[in-house]
């Protein structure tokens, strides 16, 4: 698909992996609309890229069916859906005084995993209504999940859950929205500069970059964008997860 001139939507779209995304959509000519929780923030970054940026709690229905009307109303239905809304929380099943929270795996459940089925959805009914264009695809959906899917650490129970969640949903999600040319797809980023990881010290975030063979430094949402812009030309690409992680694989701790 040639994003040129297509709508787009992009949850989490105010900062790190989905900001790096809906710049990179802009960059290329599609219409996009940046969804966040922090609407000022999202409506920053969408003045600055000719978008539009839109308030939206992905794991509330209500919410996100306002955020994507508004879009639809703004653009027409979008084409392109990239979901990168997520949090990270860290805590042990059993801890000091028992066992651990739950309200912590719920709250990230919610958030990542029911959240980006949720956009999903909604993005894929609005797509099923668009004419078809070459090969008759009408849509493409890129999810976001973790490398800690597959080698969740130590504390990232909840995290590592939800993000398995959304790596899972990918193959079946594709074989069903296949007979409405719809293609969903999923990146699996690796140790990344976001906002979630400038929030650890310095020698931290050198310290993991330095966990990463090749190249030795954390990876750039732009360099994620990268693989959504050849994931939307590539219409092969279909029901698979990537990994984006310079072959860095996690260690229990």
């Amino acid at each position: 698909m040639d994003v040129k001139g297509q709508a787009a939507i992009v949850t989490g779209g105010a900062s790190g992996l989905g900001e790096g995304t809906a710049r990179a959509l802009a960059a290329a000519g599609a219409k996009v609309a940046v969804l966040d929780l922090n609407e000022a923030a999202a409506q920053k970054v969408a003045g600055e890229i000719g978008g539009i940026g839109i308030g939206c709690n992905v794991a509330d229905e209500a919410s996100a069916q306002a955020a994507i009307g508004r879009a639809r109303a703004q653009h027409g239905p979008a084409r392109i859906n990239v979901n990168c809304a997520g949090i990270a929380t860290a805590g042990r099943i059993v801890g000091k005084d028992g066992a651990g929270p739950l309200d912590g795996f719920v709250k990230t459940v919610q958030v990542n995993l029911i959240g980006t089925y949720n956009i999903l959805r909604l993005a894929a009914a609005d797509m099923a209504t668009l004419p078809p264009l070459a090969d008759n695809e009408r849509g493409i959906i890129v999810n976001t999940t973790s490398i800690a899917a597959f080698e969740g650490q130590v504390g990232q129970c909840a995290y590592a859950a939800s993000k398995g969640g959304v790596a899972s949903l990918t193959l079946p999600a594709a074989r069903e929205l296949a007979r409405i040319g719809v293609r969903v797809l999923c990146i699996a980023p690796g140790l990344f500069g976001t906002p979630m990881m400038f929030g650890l010290p310095k020698e931290v975030q050198e310290s993991l970059g330095n966990k990463t063979p090749f190249p030795q430094r954390l990876g750039t949402p732009a360099e994620y964008a990268e693989l959504v812009l050849a994931m939307c030309a590539n219409v092969m690409m279909n029901g698979t997860v990537v990994r984006l992680d310079g072959a860095v694989r996690l260690e229990p701790k």
